[in-house]
């Protein structure tokens, strides 16, 4: 009994009382308001020696909070990219609404289990309803279901399980199995069906058209050939959205062939998913609806933090004939009406996803989303125009809020690769890059709710000015080596 008393008292470090809690609330909130601030001023992308964070080592006696945020302030937050900036344009960014962060609070203090409605119905009836809300966003029917994820990694994952299954794939049929997908797809398809198997079905990369788009008249060629050939065209994956120019796919066009050929149609609309709010948008993407399944990124397109994903399976069905498994010490959970998440994806632990998507939409709620949105579009039209007019070669016109350009006449990438590394090294934005068909381009990505017109034009005169710096070195080399 002494022990445990003497154990216990030693372990009540993690249970602070009041006066600790707000002292130690206070100081984070501090710490994120200063962090929020400062944010517009900040660069998009610093490189920073973090020795102090190396350095630092678990020890048996505890630290204090000051130190441990200091380190997190100095070199966490000052090096590498800035996710939570408007000045990313790089990758596709992360969002970090703080009203999502104050969900994720709420989450993890009240730690409710929301993977079955036995544990806390409430929880799951807040992800259900952020399911089926989400059903109603992609056009889907009230019998269509889904799962709140970590991202579009395990979303796509789940939607080819759910393919695997329903067509019966195994190990005697699978090389007889047709899976298409065009050249951009993203890299996690691949991940997808290697977990699930299906990488030992035929697999066939479409090209691309002239707006970066799969080629749904190469698509029609393959498919045709493939069943006269024997084999069972069983998915195609079309992409809203490309990581890599934004593009959209043609999705009506590729629905009608998968209709025809009995395949089932996946899209991939992890960044683009969500511009089926804005009004001009619905008609490019209103594919998406004559799709089985769509994973959409709410992490991405409404700026909710890392971490959030979803898939959507038009037959419900096949999705809980997947995953919905009993145990016989779940037996007290079984038989309510809700449909559990964890019947609903591979995830049995799971955090609460839904609230930090519920408390956002139900507090400011869609308009600011769409507005949003509908701003980062004629961002992207204005910065794709002006990077234009300043002389560079642009891709097409922006499907969604994607733009790529590069240096003209450099068949060999230098200069382009010259300017990337100008660009990185000034850091005030960050951008990336792509390569296609051996093409070198920088890419701009307009997301982050962060991002308005004066972090557009602080890009574009960033982009001006390395480009003058670029052209300025040249010169004096060329002087110099001519004298």
């Amino acid at each position: 009994m002494e022990k445990i008393t003497a154990l216990e008292k030693a372990g009540m470090q993690l249970e602070p009382g009041m006066s600790e809690r707000t002292t130690l609330a206070e100081k984070v909130n501090t710490y994120i308001n200063q962090f929020v601030e400062e944010l517009p001023q900040k660069p998009g992308y610093t490189k920073k020696n973090i020795g102090r964070l190396r350095a630092l080592k678990l020890r048996e006696e505890g630290g204090q909070l000051d130190e441990l945020l200091d380190i997190l302030g100095e070199e966490m937050d000052n090096d590498g990219i800035n996710s939570a900036s408007g000045r990313h344009m790089g990758y596709i960014p992360g969002g970090g609404l703080w009203t999502s962060a104050l969900a994720d609070m709420l989450a993890a203090a009240t730690n409710r289990y929301a993977g079955i409605a036995f544990s806390s119905p409430a929880a799951v009836e807040i992800e259900n309803q952020m399911i089926r809300w989400l059903c109603e966003v992609a056009g889907y029917p009230a019998t269509a279901h889904g799962n709140l994820t970590s991202g579009g990694s395990i979303a796509n994952l789940v939607a080819i399980q759910t393919v695997r299954d329903h067509y019966h794939i195994h190990s005697g049929n699978v090389k007889k199995a047709v899976i298409y997908y065009s050249e951009q797809a993203h890299h996690c398809i691949y991940k997808a069906l290697h977990m699930t198997g299906l990488h030992e079905a035929v697999i066939r990369t479409i090209g691309l058209n002239d707006r970066f788009q799969l080629d749904v008249h190469a698509l029609q060629l393959q498919m045709e050939a493939d069943v006269e050939a024997g084999l069972q065209p069983l998915l195609v994956v079309g992409t809203a959205g490309t990581t890599h120019t934004g593009a959209v796919d043609p999705l009506e066009e590729i629905a009608a062939l998968c209709k025809q050929y009995h395949a089932w149609f996946h899209v991939d609309a992890a960044y683009g998913g969500f511009f089926l709010l804005v009004n001009d948008m619905k008609d490019k993407l209103k594919g998406i609806a004559l799709s089985d399944s769509v994973v959409m990124d709410p992490h991405k397109t409404l700026f909710t933090p890392y971490g959030s994903g979803v898939v959507l399976i038009k037959n419900r069905k096949a999705l809980l004939a997947t995953y919905s498994h009993t145990a016989a010490y779940m037996q007290d959970a079984s038989g309510l009406e809700d449909i559990d998440p964890a019947d609903a994806g591979p995830e049995l632990s799971r955090h609460f996803r839904g609230l930090r998507m519920w408390l956002p939409l139900h507090l400011h709620g869609i308009a600011p989303f769409r507005a949003n949105l509908e701003e980062k579009i004629l961002l992207c039209r204005h910065f794709h125009e002006q990077i234009g007019a300043m002389g560079f070669e642009t891709g097409p016109a922006p499907d969604l809020s994607v733009a790529i350009f590069r240096c003209p006449d450099d068949p060999g990438n230098q200069q382009t690769e010259q300017l990337i590394q100008a660009l990185h090294e000034d850091g005030r934005v960050f951008f990336s890059t792509t390569l296609i068909n051996r093409k070198l381009w920088i890419r701009c990505a307009v997301v982050s709710f962060r991002t308005h017109l004066r972090e557009i034009k602080l890009a574009l005169s960033m982009v001006k000015e390395a480009m003058e710096a670029i052209q300025l070195g040249v010169k004096k080399y060329s002087e110099t080596f001519s004298g």
